[in-house]
């Protein structure tokens, strides 16, 4: 009995692991106010966020107070590389956006609005 409860737990474990969303990982933001951000992107709960990992202006990577807040968060989701219904925190302005991505390989479209004023980037895979 114990030898079913064990592989039954390790084949959930390792499921799990293989269904890791393809959007996961690190991603570069396009450069905002004179800086730009390696932002993580991994599951919280049953949706994705993403935290600032890295911080670099045009002298180099350097220790911004945004290093570890979340920059995305609520992301659902949506099939076919979309995802929908998440919010996005844009540090230059302190404003946080509805917001929803398109994945298309190693480039993820982010959008966000706030009433009609809508903005966007285009991020790239780090890692």
């Amino acid at each position: 009995m114990r030898t079913i409860i064990t592989a039954a737990v390790a084949a959930i474990v390792f499921t799990g692991a293989a269904w890791a969303d393809p959007v996961e990982g690190v991603w570069k933001t396009q450069t905002d106010d004179g800086a730009y951000a390696h932002v993580k992107i991994s599951q919280c709960g049953a949706a994705l966020c993403g935290t600032i990992a890295r911080t670099f202006n045009s002298s180099g990577e350097y220790k911004s107070k945004n290093l570890g807040r979340k920059l995305v968060w609520d992301m659902m989701p949506a099939g076919g590389g979309a995802y929908k219904k998440g919010k996005v925190w844009q540090p230059s302005t302190g404003k946080t956006y509805s917001s929803k991505m398109a994945l298309s390989g190693n480039t993820l479209k982010v959008s966000g609005c706030v009433g009609p004023i809508c903005k966007k980037q285009t991020w790239s895979r780090v890692k």
